[in-house]
């Protein structure tokens, strides 16, 4: 299983939200650049950036700072953020970016989905985030009626290869993941699942690789000391898997 470092990004500087809540944030001194060099030097090959700013009001306010990390890296990495039209997703790939993520425009914009998996094929990801079981949109402050597993199942029939599931409820608690919405996602055939959200322990990693999980990402328990990247690496497999 693949470890994914997060990075997310506002008002170009490296933050941590609290369920999601943009007035519950914690700034850290870091710059992305460093955050990201720090990550590579404890043996991560991945990284997943969001652009904060652009998933709630969708502006490319960030785009600067994200292209500058992804050209230093040296990292595979994948974008999510306010990516609601072809034109953005060919800057970010053209900036570097093996794969960007989709979220309210997956849900709020059918076709665009469509046109984006016809024109751009595995570079395209979906990111589904939920409360108590609704996808929200727009930087998770709006909740909608759609039931997340249905939508994810409704994804891999449209042709979507890989989709992030975050439980919001849980992300920047430390209190662990929903491990049964995981056990219950891989049970889609053909779709490649990326766990994101809460992961506070060495256990939960190789629990999510044995169910078959491709990816986790981890942001709060690195930024806080709770998990060391280099073993949670080892947790998950040792990174055998390369493929982006």
């Amino acid at each position: 299983m693949l470890i994914f470092p997060a990075i997310d990004i506002k008002d170009r500087h490296v933050v941590r939200l609290l369920r999601g809540d943009y007035d519950q944030v914690t700034v850290y001194r870091m710059t992305p650049r460093d955050a990201a060099r720090s990550f590579a030097d404890a043996g991560a090959s991945h990284l997943h950036i969001v652009d904060l700013d652009g998933a709630k009001d969708g502006t490319a306010s960030n785009f600067a700072v994200i292209r500058d990390l992804l050209q230093s890296s040296g990292l595979h990495a994948e974008v999510g953020g306010g990516i609601r039209d072809a034109d953005r997703i060919r800057r970010y790939l053209d900036a570097g970016a093996d794969r960007v993520i989709l979220g309210t425009a997956a849900l709020e914009n059918p076709a665009f989905l469509r046109e984006a998996l016809a024109t751009f094929g595995n570079a395209i990801a979906v990111g589904v985030d939920a409360v108590n079981g609704r996808v929200a949109t727009h930087g998770w402050i709006k909740v909608s009626e759609v039931d997340a597993f249905s939508f994810c199942s409704a994804l891999r029939e449209a042709g979507v290869g890989t989709l992030i599931y975050t439980d919001i409820s849980r992300d920047g608690t430390l209190a662990g993941t929903n491990l049964d919405a995981y056990r219950r996602l891989c049970t889609i055939p053909g779709l490649r699942i990326v766990a994101s959200g809460g992961i506070a322990s060495y256990e939960e990693l190789r629990t999510l690789d044995s169910m078959g999980v491709y990816a986790a990402i981890l942001g709060k328990a690195l930024y806080s000391g709770r998990l060391d990247l280099a073993q949670a690496i080892l947790a998950a497999g040792g990174d055998t898997c390369h493929a982006r």
